[in-house]
């Protein structure tokens, strides 16, 4: 009982920081999540919770999503998701070495975000070369086994989409379409009961708490001290997956 309490807290706690960039909630709370409640009830619940946050940014934004990115991106992450989909399969019921491997990816991710933050002397070009468009299908990689795609996708969008209104509506229209995918797919893996359904109706007045939170704050506060707070969180979490 005290786990699934946490596992709450941990939701509405993410969607404060999904609140305001857009994409971090689910690869926060993904890791301690699969700690408190284990994989085949983290991973539905969160892709469920992604697809209903991602809404809540594009019903006030949607006049600012980027139609022409949308589409590359989508195109180019459903080889990835597909990928990721028959992966996970693969090592059903050895989520360990899924745990360690995410460990690590969200450990190497924090470290080149502090890089971004702190130690990049020269601004990146807003061109967008072969290598970032290779992120798309890596990131639909992650995305289908962990519903974490979303850090990867940002190194492309970062540089397709300058505007902050529109890389924020647009990252999250992607997040509805391709975790519907993942939904269809986790109904056919048999992940949805009565007792995943009752978890996920609790958990959502979680996630709207921390969404209208994160929203507010979005408008009023400082980008840049989210985003290292971010980072912290991501190190920190990849660092109790090892230990899993």
């Amino acid at each position: 009982m005290l786990n699934y309490i946490l596992f709450f807290l941990v939701i509405a706690i993410a969607n404060i920081i999904q609140g305001i960039t857009g994409f971090a909630g689910t690869i926060l709370a993904m890791p301690f999540s699969l700690i408190l409640v284990g994989y085949p009830v983290a991973k539905p619940v969160l892709n469920v919770l992604a697809i209903l946050s991602g809404g809540y940014v594009f019903l006030g934004n949607r006049d600012k999503v980027d139609k022409k990115v949308l589409l590359q991106v989508i195109v180019i992450m459903l080889i990835g998701i597909f990928a990721g989909i028959w992966i996970k399969d693969l090592f059903l019921g050895h989520e360990k070495a899924l745990y360690l491997a995410l460990g690590i990816f969200i450990i190497l991710l924090s470290l080149e975000g502090f890089w971004e933050l702190f130690l990049r002397k020269t601004p990146q070009s807003e061109h967008v070369s072969p290598l970032t468009y290779a992120l798309l299908p890596l990131a639909g990689l992650v995305h289908g086994i962990f519903v974490s795609g979303g850090p990867l996708l940002i190194g492309f969008m970062s540089k397709k989409l300058p505007d902050r209104h529109a890389f924020r509506a647009t990252i999250s229209t992607v997040c509805i379409i391709l975790n519907t995918i993942i939904l269809v797919d986790d109904i056919r893996a048999g992940y949805w009961d009565s007792r995943l359904l009752i978890t996920f109706l609790i958990s959502i007045p979680f996630l709207f708490i921390g969404m209208r939170i994160g929203s507010r704050l979005y408008a009023k506060m400082n980008q840049r001290t989210f985003m290292i707070i971010t980072y912290i969180l991501l190190f920190i979490s990849g660092l109790t997956l090892l230990f899993k």
